[in-house]
């Protein structure tokens, strides 16, 4: 089941993406469940699917404004270093333990959505991910349960500004730039991705492939990461982990690359979808 959130006649919902159109619970139950975080939390998926099936409302996807799947996630937590091939392209020594940062709710955007470069920066970058929506809270969750707190995965850009990730140690600053991390185009839920190592994640800006690995390269696992962040921190339905990007940075190459106005990036993933974005600059 593919879940997504949108804008129809200017307010917030969601539904069950199929082809070209949305179907929508009834009023009741978006009352009940005002976002998909809600539905999360209270464990409603099947019931969604249910309730939009037989409900008869039917959305067309043009009709529609597309919105982060979670467009406000109490949590959405990045891994850095997590791929060897990104790893050997910064030329950063293997660590013992997941490089983590975060991003801020308004630093997310949407499928489709124009993404803006800050003016006063040129060194904007792509970093195609697998991102991984937690369905059950838990505190200290074992690797062995770790896929049962997993509602399910969708893409994600962590579009970067190079130099205002390297003011200070700290990356945060080059990630949070307001609309810059889409995530997307929906919510794949779990149970439609037996073996997340399977999965194929590929990178493209203007069609041209600039990333590409199997999940299963991860150094840190998805049962790791969940173990290692819900031991410091509990996670809740609708959290999110961005997994980490794999070599084929534009900044990592001779000479760099960076994506200008008017630049299509593109993030596919087996069977998630393609995440899609134009690059605008900041007025």
């Amino acid at each position: 089941m593919k879940l997504a959130s949108f804008k129809h006649d200017g307010r917030a919902t969601y539904g069950v993406a199929q082809a070209d159109r949305y179907l929508q619970p009834p009023a009741d139950f978006l009352n009940r469940y005002p976002d998909l975080a809600a539905v999360l939390r209270a464990n409603a998926q099947r019931e969604l699917e249910q309730a939009a099936i037989s409900s008869g409302i039917s959305i067309q996807v043009a009709a529609t404004q597309a919105l982060p799947v979670l467009p406000t996630p109490q949590k959405f937590i990045c891994v850095g270093l997590n791929y060897k091939t990104h790893v050997a392209e910064t030329k950063r020594d293997d660590s013992e333990y997941p490089a983590l940062f975060v991003r801020f709710a308004d630093s997310l955007a949407a499928n489709g959505d124009v993404v803006h470069r800050p003016s006063f920066s040129e060194r904007f970058d792509w970093e195609g991910e697998l991102a991984v929506v937690i369905g059950k809270e838990g505190r200290a969750i074992s690797q062995a349960q770790a896929f049962d707190h997993v509602a399910g995965y969708a893409c994600f850009n962590d579009i970067t500004v190079r130099d205002w990730q390297r003011h200070t140690h700290q990356w945060t600053p080059g990630k949070n730039f307001p609309g810059t991390g889409p995530l997307g185009p929906w919510l794949v839920t779990a149970d439609e991705v037996p073996d997340v190592n399977a999965l194929t994640l590929e990178t493209r800006v203007n069609g041209e492939v600039m990333q590409k690995a199997s999940l299963a390269d991860l150094i840190f696992t998805i049962p790791v990461l969940i173990e290692y962040i819900s031991r410091f921190t509990p996670l809740s339905p609708g959290d999110v982990i961005a997994t980490g990007t794999p070599g084929g940075v534009g900044d990592r190459r001779t000479p760099p690359v960076y994506m200008k106005d008017g630049d299509v990036v593109e993030v596919e993933i087996t069977g998630l979808g393609i995440l899609q974005n134009r690059i605008g600059t900041a007025a």
